[in-house]
């Protein structure tokens, strides 16, 4: 991406985009990397499963980019889109995503442990499996609105928009998460 669209925002981009189609695929570059890890968190795919997703993701963007709300962020639009892909997949495959895995247990464990005040020895691989395991058997809503808090780094607002659910459900469905998630790592005895 040349230096100069990296300042842009992302209104910015969008207006280039929609006077000259090729200057889409400076969304795509700014986007392409934050999709591709929220859909491996999410639904557990593998990096060629990933790029068909993305793809369906962008030429959906592409396509309603004219029909964009600006008075909405564009980034929580575009988390939106891949939602709905992500649960379309789900839908269409009749399994449940499969895992959180890799490096982004030991951020999440980061910043659950510091939202749950409870100390934070997090390079164990054993804890590191075992919260692995909680987070795999939990319902996806609560799944997902842990990852979007607590991977993806999103505010209330943000995952309220991207669910499209008002931000008092998202709060209750964190705080339902995160004593889920508590009372099921006391089960297995996870120590943090």
């Amino acid at each position: 991406m040349q230096n100069s669209n990296n300042q842009k925002s992302d209104t910015d981009l969008i207006h280039l985009a929609l006077k000259q189609p090729d200057d889409f695929s400076y969304i795509v570059e700014r986007y392409e990397k934050k999709l591709a890890r929220y859909i491996k968190r999410i639904a557990g795919l593998n990096n060629e499963d990933i790029q068909d997703v993305l793809q369906d993701i962008f030429i959906k963007v592409y396509q309603n980019l004219n029909a964009f709300d600006s008075s909405l962020k564009f980034s929580s639009w575009i988390y939106r889109i891949t939602h709905n892909e992500i649960i379309s997949r789900w839908r269409k495959v009749k399994a449940r995503p499969k895992s959180v895995g890799g490096d982004e247990i030991e951020i999440f464990l980061h910043n659950i442990a510091s939202d749950l005040d409870i100390e934070k020895e997090i390079n164990n691989k054993d804890l590191q499996n075992n919260i692995r395991r909680v987070l795999n058997k939990m319902d996806f809503k609560y799944r997902e609105v842990l990852i979007l808090k607590f991977l993806e780094e999103k505010s209330y607002e943000e995952i309220s928009d991207i669910l499209k659910k008002p931000t008092g459900t998202v709060a209750t469905l964190i705080n339902r998460a995160k004593k889920y998630f508590k009372k099921e790592a006391d089960k297995i005895d996870i120590k943090f």
